[in-house]
């Protein structure tokens, strides 16, 4: 199982970096979309799932789920979100004003 993760985790990093270096905006935001859902399920994956026990510290009980991972994940998540929803209009903008979609907006179509 570990090793299942480890390679889905290197494949959605690779495919970020590959996509952040490409020249058009949308392969950037795809990479960087790419790159938030890697930290995500790495996140995740560290906060190791306990399954049948209470998420808060009961009396008499010694084992419990921690509930940090699970919301630092739906934090970043929403986050995400927000953050590539505004990449997106920004890129929509530029396009628009400087007449093409390259990073650098010095290329023609």
């Amino acid at each position: 199982m570990e090793a299942l993760i480890a390679i889905i985790l290197g494949t959605l990093t690779a495919c970020g970096v590959y996509l952040i270096l490409r020249a058009r905006t949308f392969p950037v935001v795809l990479g960087l979309t790419f790159l938030s859902y890697a930290v995500n399920l790495f996140l995740l994956i560290m906060g190791r799932l306990t399954v049948g026990k209470p998420p808060i510290i009961l009396e008499g009980i010694t084992d419990y789920a921690d509930p940090l991972p699970q919301a630092l994940v739906l934090t970043a998540i929403v986050i995400g979100f927000a953050m590539t929803a505004f990449v997106i209009v920004l890129a929509l903008k530029a396009y628009v004003r400087l007449g093409n979609d390259h990073v650098d907006g010095t290329h023609k179509l």
